[in-house]
């Protein structure tokens, strides 16, 4: 997951030095929502080993 946010955000940077504002802008969130649920994923899977252990 974590490889297609880095493609995501690099296709963002190239979409917005060639002038396409608005779909640097677009790809840019999907790359964002990507990532704060890489987070929630990652984080939750930490609980659940520690609860697993316990």
């Amino acid at each position: 997951m974590i490889r297609l946010i880095v493609t995501l955000l690099i296709l963002a940077l190239v979409s917005a030095v060639l002038g396409f504002g608005g779909m640097a802008a677009g790809i840019a969130g999907i790359a964002k929502i990507l990532f704060y649920i890489f987070i929630v994923v990652f984080v939750g899977a930490i609980l659940m080993k520690f609860l697993r252990k316990v």
